[in-house]
């Protein structure tokens, strides 16, 4: 692999922050004091993916089965989640997301796009929007690696 060059290996350092740094202004304006990130996620994966089971969401989120059964637990106790006998596999459980817990998701995301799409058009010109409009494709194509 061939050496970076320094200003491509700041640019990266830079863009981390900032994404790091929207990620937890996100945070600030949805749920965070109901659920703990964990929870967040998997909640985000059940809503975007499907219903999976234990060990799928585990691996998904590169976490222990003890770690994730604790996380459902929660989710469960606050009623997000159904579990339903897994149709190839009777031994196995599928979880999904209740009509509560669906409806929470779909809340959050709706706020923190409305968030966002305040300070877009508050905060930037109409050429700095633009600019950051032309590139999500390209910040996505590196995301999807």
């Amino acid at each position: 692999m061939a050496p970076v060059p320094a200003h491509v290996a700041e640019t990266a350092g830079w863009l981390r922050g900032v994404v790091g740094q929207l990620r937890r202004r996100l945070r600030q304006v949805d749920n965070a004091d109901v659920l703990t990130p964990s929870q967040s996620a998997v909640t985000s994966r059940l809503h975007r993916e499907g219903p999976a089971t234990q060990a799928e969401l585990a691996a998904a989120e590169h976490v222990r089965q003890q770690s994730m059964s604790a996380t459902l637990a929660v989710l469960d106790e606050l009623g997000y989640l159904t579990r339903t006998p897994d149709p190839a596999d009777g031994r196995r459980t599928v979880i999904g997301l209740s009509e509560l817990g669906s409806k929470t998701v779909i809340g959050v995301l709706q706020h923190r796009d409305e968030w966002l799409a305040q300070a877009l058009a508050n905060e930037l010109t109409a050429e700095e929007l633009e600019t950051v409009t032309r590139a999500l494709p390209l910040l996505q194509r590196i995301a999807q690696l």
